[in-house]
C-alpha cells in the first residue's frame, strides 16, 4: 500500500513534469495556483492526470477549495 509521503512525492513529480518546473522546486505545502501560476483549466488538466495515474476518481466536492499539494495528496490517499 502506498503511503501519504509516496503519494505526495508522485503528485509533485507529475506536476513538475507537466508544468516543466525544475525538479525539487515544488514542495507539499506550496499553493499550486501561486507556485505554478496556473488557472482553473490547467488545474483540471492536472487533476485529470492525477486521477489517471492513481486510477481513482476525485469528486468535485472533494477538491473544491484545495490549493496545496499536501491537501490534494490527502484527498487522493483517502481514495486509494
Amino acid at each position: 500500500m502506498r503511503t501519504l509521503d509516496q503519494t505526495t512525492r508522485e503528485i509533485l513529480e507529475l506536476a513538475t513534469l507537466q508544468f516543466k518546473v525544475p525538479p525539487g522546486s515544488l514542495r507539499a505545502e506550496d499553493d499550486f495556483y501561486k507556485k505554478l501560476g496556473i488557472d482553473s483549466l490547467q488545474t483540471l488538466d492536472l487533476l485529470s492526470r492525477l486521477e489517471n495515474h492513481f486510477k481513482i476518481e476525485l469528486p468535485d466536492y472533494e477538491v473544491q477549495g484545495v490549493s496545496d499539494f499536501k491537501t490534494l495528496a490527502e484527498r487522493i490517499q483517502a481514495r486509494l
